[in-house]
Order: structure tokens, then C-alpha cells, then sequence
């Protein structure tokens, strides 16, 4: 009963601040606005449930593609050697 008399005040004081002139089209704006609504849910909720079902692979990862290259230039490498470390030479 007392959703039935909130819902009545709602209309009726839609009416007064609206008019009556605009209210059909605040009615078909709602309209489609729920009707969008249902639909990219509806949507959504497909898409999940067919990524549910789809078994999940891991990424393959190979060795065999990584290639470190040395830098153009002949440049020194990061790390020194023995003989940059004590200064002597064999």
C-alpha cells in the first residue's frame, strides 16, 4: 500500500512541476533511456558469461626470440672487466 501511494505522489507532483503538455515526452525519454539501459546490461552480461566459458591460455614464452645486441659502437659494457677492476693486465 505504501509504495502505491509513494508512486501516485511521485506522478502527481511530476505533473504539477512538469506540466501536462511535456509529460508524454519525459514518459518516452525514461522509456528509452530503460530501454538502452536493458540492453547494454544484457550485453554485458553475454559478453562475461562467453569469456567464462573460454578456456584461459597462458602467453607462450620463448627464448629462442630474445636477442640482446651489443650497442653500435663498440661502447664499454656495464659491467668492468677483471682487468679494468685491479688495473693490471695478464
Amino acid at each position: 500500500m505504501g509504495r502505491i501511494l509513494a508512486f501516485l505522489i511521485i506522478i502527481v507532483m511530476a505533473a504539477v512541476f512538469f506540466g501536462g503538455k511535456r509529460l508524454p515526452d519525459l514518459a518516452r525519454a525514461v522509456g528509452r533511456s530503460l530501454r538502452i539501459l536493458k540492453s547494454e546490461t544484457t550485453a554485458l552480461r553475454d559478453e562475461f558469461a562467453k569469456e567464462a566459458k573460454e578456456p584461459v591460455e597462458p602467453p607462450a614464452v620463448s627464448d629462442s626470440g630474445l636477442t640482446i645486441k651489443a650497442a653500435p659502437g663498440g661502447a664499454p659494457a656495464a659491467r668492468p672487466s677483471a682487468e679494468q677492476r685491479t688495473g693490471r693486465t695478464r
